[in-house]
């Protein structure tokens, strides 16, 4: 079992959903984040004055999946995600020692 972080452009949410659900993936937890990376925070200018915003607003998508699920899940992502422009994101996968379900008890693939 593994866990996606994915961290995306807030406008690209819709689209990385559909394209997770025609994957065949379904189920996924979003959050509202702040960070930079390479560009260091952006330049915008407010009533002619300028100023920088070092954390930029982006958004976290968590997905579960079973090992084989992995590729179309980020494949899905990736192609859904991407603009060519600086900033697009990271996507970030570790591995999952077990998974319940509260409701039923379920445990491990099932649980997702």
């Amino acid at each position: 079992m593994k866990k996606i972080e994915a961290i995306v452009r807030h406008h690209k949410i819709d689209d990385i959903k559909s394209a997770l659900i025609t994957a065949g993936i379904h189920g996924m937890t979003i959050t509202e984040v702040r960070g930079f990376g390479r560009q260091k925070g952006q330049t915008e200018t407010y009533r002619g004055a300028e100023y920088t915003v070092d954390f930029v607003p982006k958004i976290r998508i968590d997905v579960l999946v079973d090992a084989p699920q992995l590729q179309a899940a980020l494949n899905a992502i990736v192609t859904a995600a991407r603009t060519g422009q600086v900033g697009d994101g990271k996507i970030i996968v570790t591995d999952l020692a077990d998974v319940i379900r509260i409701r039923t008890g379920e445990a491990g693939a099932t649980a997702i």
